[in-house]
């Protein structure tokens, strides 16, 4: 596979002492579904977005009483150690509760505002005007952030109004596009006016189509060097969101385009927050541009694999590395380019494993009740009988301990308890 291109240059934005844009790694961040007013359930999700691997975690401002709970909100995450920017999202009366909530507007480390909804007709500009002034007095950036969802109706109104008098008028959907590029260039344009400085703002449009998403994105990167925010705005559930997202940020990313990503899934019944999250280091990992986790590669199975002992054992390693990770990228600097080979049968699982670090080859549906196990590309033992799974998982740790440690401590079951 191709390398992935070099970033496009952006302006860096420093989001609570974490970069974004530049040359900065791309940044992973998510937002919560939690009422922001119950400050312990906003809290606990918050944390588990954190340990799961968000840099940035973005929450709801959007009455009183949310804006109230946020100064609680981070001093309850700081008591828990948990240093994350967290932003506020604000619509409609974001100029309200930024100014009756300075402890809010004080706390937050970014604002995000979407000038489809910051005010309507005369009011607009005062009151994005208020929002701009607050985020300078407190020395926020901000992310303005169109959607078209909420696209402003009165630009659109006269873009499409000036196109309907062109010999040739562009389809509406063209004319569309280009409101959304205008209404973040030209917010951007008035927040610089007020005051704001280039390096505070970074820009977002989404819409909820990847063809869409792909043209606005690559004809906004063209005109500006604002640090972008990519995402596909209502991705939708399960395997439809999850594909959706990926196949629209992949080649915008492949063309250097996007600073930091959320991908924005909706949660399907049981489960949590967090998966939104591990798309997102996956489709960045899977892509070459950073490193979060070990890779498992394991076989889809086929008529050779009819038990699901390799399925389960696969499951096992990869829920077990990801868990590790917090601690182990501490304890063993590198072990997230650690590559595991999990396969089912003899066809392909002796080769594959040999390309890993370390893999096991198991038997398939037919087979000798033996599994070789690969180091370095070298066959160094085979394991028989009914603890393969456990034997196995040891001899991962080992490894990990041995390469990535101090390789004086090879444990007897780091896995038990």
């Amino acid at each position: 596979m191709s390398a992935p291109l070099d970033r496009r240059k952006t302006v860096c934005v420093d989001v609570g002492g974490i970069k974004v844009g530049g040359q900065s790694p791309i940044i992973v961040q998510s937002m919560t579904n939690t009422d922001t007013a119950d400050v312990d359930s906003t809290v606990a999700q918050i944390a588990e977005l954190h340990r799961a691997g968000s840099e940035i975690v973005r929450i709801t401002v959007d009455r009183n009483e949310s804006a109230a709970a946020v100064p609680r909100i981070k001093e309850k995450l700081d008591r828990l150690g948990i240093d994350v920017p967290i932003v506020g999202d604000f619509h409609y009366i974001g100029h309200q509760l930024l100014a009756k909530h300075p402890a809010c507007a004080e706390v937050l480390a970014k604002y995000r505002i979407n000038p489809g909804n910051v005010g309507f007709k005369e009011k607009k500009d005062k009151q994005f005007e208020a929002i701009i002034k607050t985020a300078l007095r407190y020395n926020k950036p901000v992310r303005i952030g169109v959607n078209w969802g909420s696209l402003d109706q009165v630009l659109l109104t006269r873009l499409m109004d000036k196109n309907a008098l062109e010999k040739k008028p562009k389809p509406a959907h063209s004319v569309m596009r280009e409101a959304i590029i205008q209404s973040a260039i030209l917010s951007a344009q008035d927040a610089e006016r007020i005051g704001l400085r280039h390096e505070k703002i970074i820009l977002s449009a989404k819409v909820s189509e990847v063809q869409e998403l792909i043209a606005v994105y690559t004809e906004l990167s063209r005109r500006v060097d604002y640090a972008l925010h990519l995402g596909l705005t209502e991705a939708g559930m399960g395997s439809k969101g999850i594909v959706a997202s990926a196949a629209a940020l992949s080649i915008l990313l492949q063309q250097g385009i996007g600073d930091t990503i959320r991908i924005s899934l909706t949660p399907q019944l049981g489960d949590d927050r967090t998966c939104e999250v591990k798309v997102a280091q996956e489709l960045l990992q899977v892509m070459g541009f950073q490193t979060f986790f070990p890779i498992v590669a394991a076989c889809p199975g086929c008529g050779r694999t009819t038990s699901t002992f390799f399925q389960t054992l696969a499951t096992s390693i990869q829920n077990r590395l990801r868990e590790s990770m917090p601690v182990w990228k501490k304890q063993y600097p590198g072990v997230a380019n650690l590559k595991v080979a999990v396969m089912g049968c003899i066809v392909n699982g002796p080769g594959e494993s040999q390309h890993a670090d370390i893999g096991i080859s198991l038997p398939g549906r037919g087979e000798n009740p033996k599994a070789p196990v690969f180091i370095d590309g070298k066959k160094k033992l085979i394991l028989h009988g009914n603890f393969i799974a456990e034997e196995f998982q040891i001899l991962v740790h080992q490894y990990i301990e041995t390469r990535f440690g101090s390789a004086s401590k090879i444990l007897e079951d780091p896995f038990k308890g």
